[in-house]
């Protein structure tokens, strides 16, 4: 072989790996698991201004840089006064995506099932437990509820979850009731969306329950919460440890994540962009 020969075969090999490396970082990369940095609110947060001016509220939080949204039911109706097809269409021209919607499982459960397909969103969330009682016997009862209103949401292609706040992790007798919700539901039917304020306020760990029931919490309320006032404050403010939450992104199975406040300091505006400015900053996101 000649030297001439001997280069061209080693540069030829040399090309080749490198092409393969980068194909295979993609690659590498979603085997990770590590999903997109896309911050998400939900817009009981700036329930306010979303009440007096929906769409321009929604162009303000584009601005900030938000670019996912949850909404809440208000006396508006599921989406703050606009109509399934108007938020669906807002949201796609401000490059923002409704993710998910807080309902109740009530007689409208149906019709919220059909504006949430309707307006283009992925999962319907219940955001008041079924059945009223601090025992394992409602909470039982709740389990069933949100079972069969799951099946309802996967006719439409919609996935259900429930939204926890305080209540929940209280005891009757030796079970924890949010552990009963959990333990009497499908994985694959429902899922669950952690408020992780509410979830320390309450005295639990949130990696306890991201250890027993691993991939069961694909939607997170990201808040803060002032220890003694157990009202929730800007990040960084309360006694919530956000960075180190996100250690647990795998583990939790999280797909989107919604921060929520709905105390403030100055106004609801102001704290979404403190909020947002302060997410940024951590090493989750860069």
């Amino acid at each position: 072989m000649t030297l001439n020969n001997y280069h061209r075969r080693k540069f030829l090999k040399t090309s080749v790996a490198a092409a393969a490396g980068m194909i295979l970082i993609p690659q590498l990369l979603k085997a990770v698991g590590k999903p997109a940095h896309k911050v998400g609110i939900q817009l009981y947060s700036v329930r306010k201004e979303m009440m007096e001016d929906a769409a321009g509220t929604l162009k303000l939080l584009a601005k900030m840089g938000y670019k996912e949204i949850e909404s809440a039911k208000s006396e508006k109706g599921n989406y703050y006064g606009l109509k399934p097809k108007e938020i669906k269409s807002i949201t796609a021209d401000l490059g923002i995506s409704l993710i998910s919607g807080h309902v109740r499982i009530d007689a409208d459960w149906q019709q919220s099932v059909d504006e949430a397909a309707e307006a283009g969103q992925p999962y319907l969330i219940c955001s008041v437990l079924p059945e009223n009682g601090q025992t394992v016997a409602n909470y039982q009862r709740s389990a069933d509820a949100f079972v069969k209103a799951a099946e309802v949401c996967k006719k439409s292609g919609i996935t259900f979850g429930y939204h926890n706040h305080s209540s929940e992790f209280e005891k009757d007798g030796q079970q924890t009731l949010y552990d009963v919700l959990l333990d009497h539901t499908d994985p694959s039917l429902v899922k669950m969306e952690l408020d992780l304020g509410w979830v320390i306020a309450a005295g639990a760990d949130p990696q306890y329950y991201f250890n027993k029931y691993p991939g069961r919490f694909p939607l997170w309320h990201l808040k803060d919460m002032d220890a003694k006032t157990r009202q929730s404050t800007e990040f960084g403010k309360g006694s919530v440890d956000i960075n180190s939450l996100f250690d647990h992104v795998k583990q939790s199975g999280l797909k989107h994540f919604f921060v929520e406040q709905e105390e403030y300091t100055s106004s609801a505006l102001e704290s979404s962009r403190y909020d947002f400015d302060y997410l940024k900053k951590l090493k989750y996101f860069n």
